[in-house]
């Protein structure tokens, strides 16, 4: 098992990774960097790579912001990623998400789950009208 990383705090960060803090801070207009990027920081070029990504993949485009959100909720449920769930989740809440949206969401994740788990145990053919 890895050990478990500690976070690299913005003053004891080298230049390389405070400038990606410096765009994450100022990217999401906040004053604070949350744990999964001061993990990441012990690999600067994994902390650039994946924070420049998730800035084109999250941006606006045929998406709206709150659906990218939710859609990140549900895959990290299906994951099981805690942390991920928790993030997203309070993304997508300052997005506008509801309480009831999260509950039919999670309700719509938890039976895609279990209709995938029965459609992949019974190798169920798909059906030509869907090709």
């Amino acid at each position: 098992m890895t050990a478990v990383r500690q976070p690299i705090e913005y003053a004891e960060a080298p230049p390389d990774v405070r400038a990606v803090y410096d765009d994450i801070m100022a990217t999401r207009k906040t004053d604070w960097i949350n744990n999964f990027w001061k993990v990441l920081a012990h690999d600067p070029p994994t902390l650039r790579r994946i924070w420049t990504n998730i800035k084109e993949v999250m941006a606006p485009g045929a998406l709206d912001p709150l659906t990218k959100e939710m859609l990140y909720v549900a895959v990290s449920a299906s994951n099981g990623c805690h942390y991920c769930i928790a993030s997203h989740g309070a993304a997508a809440r300052t997005k506008g998400m509801t309480e009831a949206q999260y509950s039919e969401l999670l309700a719509i994740v938890g039976l895609a789950n279990e209709t995938n788990r029965l459609v992949t145990a019974l190798n169920v053919a798909v059906d030509a009208r869907f090709l």
